[in-house]
Formats: structure tokens, C-alpha cells, sequence
């Protein structure tokens, strides 16, 4: 690792000539705070001193209540790719990482926290949680392309009682959109790089217009197209999003959203290529372009829709009182096309090996926030309720014959998740110095669902199932289950400013997480014993300081996660996952951050984590759960002076475990990613535009090709030519360039 770095450190040096500039304009976080009425961070952005605060590319906050990161616009314009969706967002943060085996955007990239992975913890937008319906997990790569994302709050708790949604339980990832700008400005990017990546994003702010000012509009467009670095799986990806401000009245201020997008490609269904035909093809082998074999890039279709709008009205009351309510609705449409099982070998007309799949939900919520400000502290309540449907179904089909569907499906189901959560918390003043804000929520869940019978998962409920045609005669159409998720989950946290720019914290929270839909795929529909919610108790002392040279933050934490689930694909279904109870869970350990600034320009920043999670009694106690490191670094190098702004880091995720044939049977090594971003500004390059920026990225710098993942029904000591392997994509280079008019 020590090589890898620097010699990152090396090529900054030469990539980045050293001017005299000194007007270099900073997206820096001079404040943020997780415990205001939006229940996410305010980032304020202030003037051009060169400090560490403003050149740190992720930093906690004087007024954290528990262990935060937090990463600013100018991380996000200026140190992740324009392709890239956004869990590169996250993955400067500690404990943090992600990977896409097609290439940076190209693909879902579940982000790993804390040794917690996707599912396991809340994602919000503008505060708004949003995740899939049949298990609390989200695709990265089909909502919110990393231009329409203004900066991140990475919330490694439950958070206190006003932090609501429904995966609590592992903590909140909270997106935060672009902020509105006063002056008018059109832009228009294109890239271009490896794999034939090209992208055009146009852009129109326009700035403070209407009655003195009080209205504001942002439009963003583009559409990316790539052959990827996995063979014929070709990329198109078209994104819209708008964001409008009107402020009604000194005191009262309207915002409405909007984000609609469109992905296709190729993507296999089971995800990754096999042990031996990465041996025969080589490292980015994914589909084929033979029509006799069922990876044949023709059968495997993904198309994808997915929109997110919200309105919200946020009103200073008087008297103290504040009010926050947002009205929003989010979906997914999923429709996709699977060649059957991977390697398997040609189809005959008449066979319907292939499967039609769809997965689609539609969610609408409201979240109401009010808080009171009083010399005794702050009074927080508000309610949270949301509403979402779904409908999913996969059926055999020939997809040599204009994919034709069998009469019966392998599975159908629709459901209905309504969700309520009251809360309630008081921020006493004690002094200046001392707060304590105990605070308590309710989380109710009620999901009914009806199974339709079906070939592979509730079956023909009494019916007859003719093989020749894939048919079912007689027995009952559907079956029905309900079930309800109800729990108390207290919090309590003590925040104490030990100096103006030092503080520290201790923390108790409760979350909770409902079960995925999957625990009733059972013949019949019927489960022995009823899914419990899981739950957390995390416990936790931190510190943050702050000042012109250096920024630091640390924590300690212990987590408990009982009832937790473990979900594996299916070895006689790779289209399907399996989910088990899987006992109790302790996540502990200490994360560190923080950046010192060496002057002239440069910065360091540095993070890690060291830690275990184990299972803790019954049959895996003392087994790590699968996919959470021991540990995990990051060291970057920031130049940021006049028109130039670059950046070298790299990321160490130390050995984990896969789950094979048995826990934890797949050892998958030390894997360092380092990533290189030079970003050159120039101030008004031709009498028609006012400002050109010209940025490389470099993604993967080392071209390192290691494991990021194995799955399969075998291990690492004998390890099987079906295991299917998860690789990190070759380097990759994009060059960029933004013309503002």
C-alpha cells in the first residue's frame, strides 16, 4: 500500500504546476449540524482563506451529536468523475467503500459502512429516505447522477429520535441537493474517456429573478453512453432534474424538486462472470455477442425508469417556532429481460429458459417537522408517514421465440407497506457549553401482501403444475399474509463544547430495520415463526476540532444488531436471494479523520478504522459477518491555489469474508483503490463565455484488477469454477470540460 500511495503523491506533483494564485474559490463546510429541523446538515459555505476546513475533502462537525462525515459541493464537482452515480460521494468517508465492476456510474455500487452493507442502513435526499420495497436497499446508479448532489452527511448511528425511515438501524447516508445560485449562469460539460465513455450535461441556473428576487430555477440534463468495462455491456444513461426556490415571504420559503431518470444496458442478472471464464476470457468478461449462449449480450436486457419529486414548505412561526413539511413521491420501474442461468448452453425454440422480470414501486410520503426555540432549548416533534405499493413478478420466457411467457409464473406478488413515525426530543440548555436531548420515537410498520400461486417460491397452492408447458391447473389464484413491525426506540446524547473550536459527544440510540419481503417466499406463503424487525443499540463517544491548520474527529463505538438477516443468492436460482435469520451481530471499534494543512497550497487528509463484527451466540458466534473489513485507511494529498484544485487519494480495505459453503469460506484480500483528479479554471477564455474548467480524472490509477467479491457454494481453499467473482475495472481515464455562458 505504502508504494501505491506514493506514488500517487509522485504523480500529483508532476501533474500540478505551482502557481501564485491565491483566489481559489473554496466549497468548503464551515457549519453543519444533523440536529436541525430538516434532521440533515446545513452546509454553509463562506470565504477564500486557505484553511483545513475548507480544503478537507470529508470532516465532522463542531456540532455533531454522534459520529458524522461530512463532504461538501466541491468534492463533488471536483474530486468524483461527472459519469459517476452516487456512492462516490461516500466513499471518501471513513469506513466507507463501494465498487463498480463496470466502471465508475456504470453499474450498482453498494456502499459499505462500518462493516454494515447496502440494506442495512437509511439513504435520504433532502432528508427524504428512500429505498426499494421488497428489502431497504438502493441502486446507486438509477437516482440522483452525482451533478444533481450538492454534498453528503454520512451519519454513522441511528441517529437521534427525529432521524426517521425505516433502516435506522445501521446508520443514514443523507444526500443533500445543489444549492440555488444568485447569479444567472448556462453551462454546458461534455466528457469523454475509456470504454468510449461520452457525456454531454447541459445546464441552466437562473439566478435571482422576479419580484425582488425572490424566485430562483436550476435545470439539469444529460445523457451518458459508454461500452463499459465488461464485455458488451453497453451503457445509456439519460437524467433530468429541476430545483426551484420562491421565497413566499421573509420568514416562509417554497421548494419544489424534481429528478427523473432512464438507464439501459446489458447487465446479467446474477452480476458477475464465473471463476473459469475469467480464466478463459479474462478480467472484464462478462456477456457474449454468441446468440447460442445464454449470456449473449442480446438476451440480458435492463431498462430501468426511476422519478423522485418532492414540494416543501419551510416557515418561521414566531415566537421560536419553525415549521418544515415536505409532500413527496418517489418510483422504480424495472423491466428486464434474463437469458437464463449463466453458462448454460444454447436454447432450442420450443424451451423457456429465459425469464421476464419485473420490479416496480411507487411510494408516496409526507414528513412534518416543527421545532421551538426557547432559553430552557429546542423542542423537536414531528410525523413521518409514507405509503408505498409494489408489484413484482418474474416468468419463464423464450427468448428465441419474441419472449414468449409460460402460462404461470416462477414468482408474482404485490404488496403494500404503510409506514407511521411520530417522534418527539428536547435539546435542554443546560448552559452554553452543555446540551442534553433525550428524545423518542415510534416506528410502526403494516405490510400486506398477495401472492399469486406460482412455479417457484408459494407454489401452485393446491393446484397442478404441468411441466410440459409450464401451467398449473385448479388450486387457489392467490394467498394472502399481513404483517405488523411496531417498537419504541429511545435516543439520548450529550454534547459539550470544551473549547470554542473543540467538542465532544456521547451517544445511545435505538434503531430498527423491518425484514426483507423475501422471508415469506415459502411454499404456501407460510412461515414457521413470524420475522421479527431487527433492531440496534449503539453506543458511542466522539470528539471534533477545528481550526485554521487542522481538523480532526474521532470516535469510539459499540453496536448491537439483533434479529439481523443474511441474504445469499440462490445456488439452484442465481436469479434469486435467499434470506435467514442469522442471530445477533456486535460491530465495535474507533474511526478516525482528520486534515492538516502543510501551506502553499497543499493539504493531507488521512482516515481509518479498525474494528470487528461478529456474530455473537448460537451456532456462528465468533464467525465475522460476511463483507465487513477489520479495517480500512485513507490518505489523500490536496493542492488547492489560484485556478488549480486537484487531489490524489487512496483507499485501503483491509481482509474480509465472503459466505461460501460455509461463513465467512471466501477470504477476499486487501484491496487499495487510488483515484487522481486535476481540475484547471479559466476565468472568462473567450468574450462569449465567463469561465472554462478543464478537469482528468483518473479512476483506478494503479490499474489494480483485485477481488472485491465471490459468490458461490464453495470456499477459498477449494474454490469452485462456478464461484461467480466481482473485480475492480482497469483504469480508467475521463477528461472533462465546462464552459460557462
Amino acid at each position: 500500500m505504502t508504494q501505491c500511495i506514493v506514488g500517487a503523491f509522485t504523480c500529483t506533483f508532476l501533474a500540478i504546476p505551482v502557481t501564485s494564485y491565491a483566489d481559489m474559490q473554496s466549497g468548503a463546510i464551515d457549519a453543519a449540524s444533523a440536529s436541525g429541523d430538516s434532521g440533515v446538515a446545513t452546509v454553509v459555505v463562506s470565504g477564500y482563506k486557505e484553511t483545513a476546513t475548507k480544503n478537507a475533502l470529508s470532516q465532522g462537525s463542531l456540532d455533531a451529536r454522534s459520529a458524522q462525515s461530512i463532504v461538501g459541493d466541491s468534492y463533488v464537482r471536483n474530486f468524483t468523475s461527472p459519469v459517476a452515480d452516487f456512492s462516490q460521494v461516500f466513499q471518501i468517508t471513513p469506513g466507507a467503500f463501494s465498487y463498480s465492476p463496470n466502471g465508475v456510474g456504470m453499474g450498482n455500487a453498494g456502499t459499505t459502512v462500518r462493516g454494515l452493507t447496502d440494506s442495512q442502513y437509511l439513504v435520504t435526499f433532502d432528508g427524504i429516505p428512500f429505498n426499494d420495497t421488497n428489502g431497504v436497499s438502493h441502486h446507486s446508479y438509477v437516482f440522483f447522477p452525482n451533478m444533481t448532489v450538492g454534498g453528503a452527511v454520512v451519519d454513522r448511528s441511528p441517529g437521534s429520535a427525529a432521524t426517521i425511515g425505516q433502516a435506522t438501524f445501521g446508520g443514514s447516508l443523507n444526500l443533500l441537493s445543489r444549492e440555488l445560485e444568485p447569479n444567472q449562469r448556462t453551462s454546458v460539460t461534455g466528457s469523454y474517456g475509456t470504454w468510449d465513455t461520452r457525456m454531454l450535461v447541459l445546464e441552466h441556473e437562473t439566478g435571482q429573478f422576479g419580484q425582488d428576487g425572490d424566485q430562483n430555477l436550476m435545470i439539469n440534463a444529460q445523457q451518458m453512453k459508454s461500452d463499459g468495462y465488461q464485455t458488451y455491456n453497453n451503457q445509456d444513461r439519460k437524467a433530468f432534474s429541476a430545483k426551484y426556490q420562491y421565497n413566499l415571504t421573509p420568514n416562509t420559503v417554497f421548494t419544489a424538486f424534481t429528478s427523473v431518470m432512464e438507464v439501459k444496458n446489458n447487465q446479467l442478472d446474477a452480476g458477475a462472470p464465473t471463476r473459469a471464464q475469467i480464466a478463459k476470457f479474462g478480467d472484464n468478461y462478462l456477456n457474449s455477442n454468441d446468440p447460442t449462449q445464454s449470456n449473449y449480450f442480446g438476451y440480458n436486457l435492463y431498462d430501468v425508469t426511476t422519478n423522485f419529486q418532492y414540494v416543501g414548505i419551510t416557515s418561521n412561526l414566531g415566537n421560536g417556532w419553525k415549521v418544515d413539511d415536505k409532500l413527496y413521491n418517489y418510483g422504480y420501474m424495472n423491466r428486464q429481460k434474463i437469458g437464463g442461468a449463466p453458462v448454460s448452453s444454447a436454447m432450442t425454440a420450443a424451451a423457456e429458459t429465459g425469464i421476464d422480470k419485473f420490479n416496480s414501486y411507487h411510494t408516496t410520503g409526507n414528513l412534518l417537522r416543527f421545532s421551538q426555540d426557547s432559553s430552557m432549548g429546542t423542542l423537536r416533534t414531528g410525523l413521518w408517514l409514507e405509503y408505498a405499493n409494489s408489484d413484482r413478478h418474474q416468468i419463464s420466457s423464450n427468448e428465441l421465440n419474441g419472449w414468449q411467457d409460460a402460462p404461470a409464473p416462477r414468482f408474482s406478488e404485490t404488496y403494500q407497506t404503510i409506514t407511521a413515525q411520530p417522534y418527539i426530543e428536547y435539546e435542554f440548555k443546560v448552559n452554553d457549553d452543555l446540551k442534553i436531548t433525550p428524545g423518542l420515537k415510534y416506528s410502526h410498520y403494516k405490510q400486506d401482501y398477495d401472492h399469486l400461486q406460482d412455479l417457484k417460491k408459494v407454489g401452485p397452492l393446491g393446484g397442478t403444475i404441468n411441466k410440459s408447458n409450464n401451467s398449473i391447473t385448479g388450486g387457489l389464484p392467490s394467498i394472502s399474509n399481513s404483517v405488523n413491525y411496531s417498537d419504541f426506540l429511545p435516543t439520548l446524547d450529550v454534547h459539550y463544547m470544551l473549547r470554542p473550536n473543540w467538542s465532544t459527544y456521547a451517544q445511545f440510540a435505538a434503531g430498527d430495520l423491518i425484514p426483507p419481503t423475501s422471508v415469506y417466499d415459502a411454499p404456501n406463503a407460510k412461515v414457521a415463526t413470524p420475522p421479527k424487525a431487527q433492531k440496534s443499540s449503539t453506543f458511542q463517544i466522539g470528539t471534533d476540532w477545528k481550526s485554521d491548520e487542522f481538523t480532526f474527529d474521532a470516535n469510539i463505538y459499540h453496536v448491537k444488531l439483533d434479529n439481523s438477516y443474511t441474504c445469499n443468492t440462490d445456488p439452484a436460482d442465481p436469479t434469486t436471494q435467499i434470506c435467514v435469520a442469522s442471530g445477533t451481530e456486535i460491530t465495535q471499534g474507533v474511526e478516525v479523520e482528520g486534515t492538516a494543512l502543510l501551506g502553499n497550497g497543499f493539504s493531507v487528509y488521512a482516515n481509518g478504522t479498525l474494528g470487528t463484527t461478529k456474530y455473537s451466540g448460537g451456532a456462528l458466534d465468533g464467525k465475522w459477518v460476511a463483507g465487513a473489513p477489520g479495517n480500512t485507511e485513507t490518505l489523500g494529498l490536496i493542492y488547492a491555489k489560484g485556478t488549480w484544485n486537484s487531489a490524489v487519494y487512496a483507499k485501503r480495505v483491509g481482509k474480509l469474508y465472503n459466505d461460501g459453503i460455509t461463513t465467512g469460506s471466501y477470504v477476499i484480500n486487501p484491496v487499495v483503490l487510488t483515484n487522481l483528479f486535476v481540475n484547471y479554471t479559466i476565468k472568462k477564455p473567450t468574450f462569449f463565455s465567463k469561465q472554462a474548467k478543464v478537469q482528468l480524472a483518473v479512476n483506478n490509477l494503479f490499474d489494480k484488477h483485485s477481488i472485491t467479491g465471490i459468490s458461490g457454494n464453495a470456499s477459498t481453499a477449494n474454490p469452485s469454477p462456478d464461484d461467480l467473482l466481482t473485480l475492480l475495472p482497469a483504469r480508467s481515464v475521463t477528461l472533462s470540460v465546462t464552459l460557462d455562458f
